[in-house]
């Protein structure tokens, strides 16, 4: 098993919002990673024009990326064009089959926003593609054979789009690397009056903290921050038990 993990988010920012604690978890017990935004943000600002905001959210993230210690993968597309098609795909395929990763953390299936959703099936597929011979990536990358475990993070908010309560099946405490999590957050200070503006987040940092709060509260956990992870259905990417993210951070 290859102890590396990549992380497949939709937008600059996501990973910090959901899955930055457990992939500094993984860092903290030797595990390599690699870090992916499929959407540049260009979308994610009422102040600069589209190639402005993409070119402040790069150096964003890639500062993020940075902080964490993960190999950047840089984003394929703009916001709102993230739809499951074959470019996409391919190109996603390729950077699977490059890191080569044991684990994939990705968006949940069902979450708030189609980019979110649609980066969601592009992870999956991606995956399941790693060792098809006859699947030609963008660029051409040589098939891999190893095991894989997809693990789908908390929709954002913690509910699904209904308004119901997203439970997931493992519970990850992340109290301890809080203040590095939060910092990588904070690398995207250009979200702050964009979020308050168009989604009502009065402080995105705060947003975050609460959220995590909520995800130990939701598991009746004795830390104060945790992130939520359910796990893919193996078919078609290792046994039934092959579950490393459980048995790096939850034995």
């Amino acid at each position: 098993m290859n102890r590396t993990a990549l992380a497949i988010f939709a937008h600059p920012d996501d990973i910090e919002f959901v899955a930055a604690g457990t992939l500094l978890q993984l860092k903290a017990n030797g595990w390599s990673l690699h870090y992916m935004n499929v959407a540049n943000g260009c979308c994610g600002s009422t102040e600069w024009n589209a190639e402005e905001t993409a070119r402040i959210r790069l150096a964003e993230a890639r500062q993020s990326a940075e902080l964490l210690g993960a190999t950047f993968h840089p984003p394929i597309c703009d916001d709102l064009d993230v739809f499951y098609n074959r470019q996409n795909l391919r190109r996603i395929a390729a950077v699977v089959r490059l890191a080569n990763p044991s684990i994939i953390l990705t968006h949940a299936r069902i979450d708030y926003m189609e980019d979110h959703m649609e980066t969601c099936r592009l992870a999956v597929t991606a995956a399941f593609s790693r060792s098809v011979p006859n699947f030609q990536t963008e660029p051409a990358t040589p098939i891999v054979g190893h095991d894989v475990a997809i693990y789908h993070a908390q929709p954002h908010g913690n509910r699904t789009p209904d308004g119901q309560i997203a439970m997931p099946a493992y519970f990850i405490d992340i109290d301890h690397v809080m203040p590095q999590k939060t910092a990588m957050l904070a690398c995207h200070q250009s979200q702050q009056s964009w979020l308050q503006n168009t989604q009502k987040m009065n402080s995105y940092i705060q947003t975050m903290l609460d959220l995590g709060a909520e995800v130990a509260r939701i598991g009746n956990l004795s830390c104060q921050f945790a992130e939520g992870w359910t796990k893919h259905l193996h078919l078609g990417f290792g046994p039934a038990d092959f579950d490393p993210l459980r048995d790096a951070l939850l034995r």
